[in-house]
């Protein structure tokens, strides 16, 4: 599992375990739906940092604390 993979796993863990849809997660941020469902995209390779920040603003928890989830623990080396 590479790093944009983790990512979306987490925020889809994050919603589910909260019971959030993707849209109130977007009006939460103050992002866009389209921001939201475009980075659930698996065709989309990269998400910004500062689009993880929004969203986990709008989930009222901090990087810190969405980075330690168990989805990052599992990531492979990204360069080869």
């Amino acid at each position: 599992m590479g790093i944009k993979d983790a990512v979306v796993e987490r925020f889809q863990n994050l919603c589910r375990q909260r019971n959030i849809k993707y849209n109130e997660l977007a009006v939460r941020s103050g992002v866009t739906p389209s921001t939201v469902y475009s980075m659930m995209d698996p065709r989309r390779r990269d998400v910004s940092i500062v689009t993880i920040k929004l969203l986990c603003d709008g989930l009222e928890i901090s990087l810190e604390e969405f980075f330690s989830g168990p989805e990052f623990a599992r990531l492979e080396q990204e360069m080869q």
